[in-house]
């Protein structure tokens, strides 16, 4: 597939809502028609067409049954978790009234690391498409709130993260940027403070992983790694595609360092 042709087919929900005019408007700025199976990303040129897809695309001013959400949410694929990977990172990145260039490396070797090269390439030219744009976080959030499931979210926050840290520095501006997105994606207090726990380092940081405080006995440690262990498991975003499961990994083995430190330090 030449120009951005490569990620049309694998988008679902993400096709409407505010996420789809956003990168509508990128491919548009790049002047390609980004077509798939005869078709372009936000419709097949058919009026009719597109009014049918239109009257499909759900109401994200107003909460979907629960039913309907998750069947919505079961049916995230790659190309949905990438294209709001892409409109985050870019907010993330501008927080702090720059783009510093280390930010920039680490948001393209991520992408090479999880898609390959030729694939990571084109989506670093629509990221790049996408910076330049005035962004709704809100408006995005609440569509991957009630389009993606717990975990995907998750995921899309420890990249945050590590965005914020590729310059060894995460900012006070970086990190209120992030924990807004977060509480728009509808994540716990809880589950921010553990990932970002993984990206600082301070004597309770393997506590704050694991969710308890350090009064924790050794059985609620011992039970806090098993609910843990089993939140970030890879296999939690295996419907993302291969790339994805892998990307999650680095969460699951915070974990797990995170528990083996207290082993040593509690001695059981």
């Amino acid at each position: 597939m030449s120009g951005l042709k490569w990620i049309g087919a694998t988008l679902g929900w993400s096709l409407g809502g505010p996420i789809g005019a956003i990168i509508g408007l990128a491919i548009g700025s790049l002047g390609d028609a980004m077509s798939s199976k005869g078709g372009f990303l936000l419709g097949d040129g058919n009026p009719k067409n597109q009014q049918r897809q239109q009257r499909r695309q759900p109401n994200y001013r107003t909460r979907p049954n629960y039913r309907t959400q998750q069947q919505r949410r079961a049916q995230t694929t790659s190309g949905d978790f990438e294209v709001s990977l892409l409109i985050l990172a870019s907010v993330v990145i501008k927080a702090d009234g720059s783009q510093d260039q280390r930010e920039l490396d680490f948001v393209r070797n991520k992408f090479v690391e999880l898609y390959g090269k030729d694939r990571a390439n084109k989506a670093f030219k629509l990221f790049k498409s996408v910076s330049k744009q005035t962004i709704s976080t809100r408006d995005v959030c609440r569509q991957i709130q009630q389009m993606m499931d717990h975990a995907a979210r998750l995921q899309l926050l420890h990249f945050l993260f590590g965005i914020a840290k590729a310059d060894q520095m995460v900012t006070d501006d970086e990190e209120a940027e992030i924990n807004r997105i977060s509480n728009y994606l509808g994540i716990s207090s809880r589950d921010y403070t553990s990932i970002k726990a993984m990206f600082y380092n301070s004597s309770d940081n393997a506590y704050k992983i694991l969710e308890i405080n350090k009064t924790a006995t050794v059985d609620q440690i011992k039970k806090a790694y098993r609910t843990m262990a089993k939140k970030y498991h890879p296999d939690r975003v295996e419907h993302l595609g291969d790339e994805h499961k892998k990307g999650a990994e680095d969460k699951f083995k915070q974990v797990q360092k995170a528990y083996e430190y207290l082993q040593k330090e509690r001695g059981f």
